[in-house]
């Protein structure tokens, strides 16, 4: 896969910069954002996690809304697509990826989304 992560763009004045997977939050519960391919890939690994569009959703041939399908929480019928098509839309976008690693329980957090830095 082709490695072309952008900048973080946009303030970030609660979440923690994250850009290479050696990096982690500085405390449970800690709001993180990133860019880096493989930071996200490995999160979203670790917790089983596939990268996914609603069917139907593409636009001029792209993935129209990118989601991660997470095992045991279905409810919609997402369509699984290729790590390479959802980091090539991700970067089209210029979006950044806010997230968590933990909950400030300590357990681990599925919480993401998606920013569009120039929208916000």
């Amino acid at each position: 896969m082709p490695e072309s992560d952008h900048p973080i763009k946009g303030e970030h004045k609660y979440e923690q910069k994250i850009t290479s997977p050696e990096q982690h939050e500085e405390r449970p519960g800690r709001s993180l954002v990133t860019t880096d391919h493989d930071v996200i890939r490995h999160w979203a690994e670790e917790r089983g996690a596939h990268p996914a569009t609603p069917p139907g959703s593409e636009y001029e041939g792209r993935p129209g809304r990118l989601l991660l399908d997470f095992p045991g929480y279905g409810g919609q019928d997402l369509q699984e697509i290729s790590w390479d098509d959802w980091f090539e839309t991700f970067d089209e976008r210029d979006l950044n990826f806010i997230y968590q690693e933990h909950k400030a329980d300590g357990s681990p957090s599925n919480f993401f989304r998606l920013e569009n830095p120039d929208e916000s």
